[in-house]
């Protein structure tokens, strides 16, 4: 039993790369997510739903289920890594890993509407907001197998305090312009302008240089104080880009000059 639990622990965190079981098992689900993510998409078409509306049901049922599977799988197996060694608070401390996480959201929205379904018979319910979760937990499980979202995932950990800052600076510039903007603008523009949360619609679309033009300032003072905000937005929001760019250039320099192997517990890389 343990040497069985320790190579369905294998297969499933995908081992090393000579191992044929684990990447054709990674294969087979990278292929499932995309094709699922595919009908999600085409699911939201409504004439082209309309015509299949049980095949779309099916094939999603079909998949999550697999999913489960494959949860209850890497959960019941992940004590063979010594981390999670503990039948039950390492099978906890596995369930709260980021990927583990990732898994769970990936099957739980559909789980919820199957089981609203069962029990209350409500055979047409369904929630949007679910239905954005379930695509978005799918496109996150795939970065399971995607070198490079995990190298993005280092390089901003790794640029964490960078990121933050900018953020903070954001933010305080954000308050200051909408706050400029509102004694500016308030008597000429009552409906637009009305409060500083009202202004900050303005300050959002004018920093980010998107200018979508349904607010916009029509005194001198408020004009003066809008170019002042648009040049500073510039500046500061290619500030990430400049820090990401950096922090991957970095990363890469890094591996050239490193060995990386493939952890077989975990999956992930290993860089020395």
């Amino acid at each position: 039993m343990t040497l069985t639990k320790r190579r369905v622990y294998e297969i499933l965190e995908v081992a090393d790369h000579t191992d044929r079981a684990s990447q054709f098992f990674g294969l087979f689900l990278i292929s499932l997510i995309a094709v699922n993510m595919f009908t999600l998409i085409l699911g939201t078409i409504q004439p082209i739903y309309l015509r299949a509306p049980l095949f779309f049901k099916l094939f999603e049922t079909v998949t999550v289920l697999i999913f489960l599977l494959e949860y209850l799988l890497r959960l019941w197996s992940c004590t063979s890594d010594p981390k999670f060694s503990s039948p039950i608070s390492g099978r906890i401390r596995f369930a709260m890993t980021p990927l583990a996480v990732v898994d769970l959201a990936a099957i739980l929205p559909t789980l919820v509407v199957l089981l609203i379904n069962i029990v209350f018979g409500l055979q047409g319910f369904d929630m949007s907001f679910l239905r954005a979760v379930r695509l978005v937990a799918r496109v996150a499980k795939m970065s399971r197998y995607s070198a490079g979202v995990r190298t993005l995932g280092r390089v901003v950990h790794q640029k964490r305090e960078e990121l933050l800052t900018v953020v903070f600076v954001l933010l305080v510039l954000l308050l200051i312009a909408s706050s400029f903007m509102y004694y500016a603008e308030r008597h000429a523009q009552p409906d637009k302008f009305a409060s500083i949360p009202s202004a900050m619609w303005w300050s959002v679309v004018t920093l980010t240089t998107v200018g979508y033009g349904d607010v916009f300032p029509v005194t001198v003072v408020g004009k003066t104080i809008a170019g002042g905000i648009a040049i500073l937005g510039i500046g500061l929001f290619a500030l990430p880009a400049g820090i990401l760019g950096s922090g991957f250039l970095e990363e890469l320099n890094h591996r050239k000059n490193s060995t990386v192997r493939i952890c077989p517990h975990c999956g992930e890389e290993i860089v020395r």
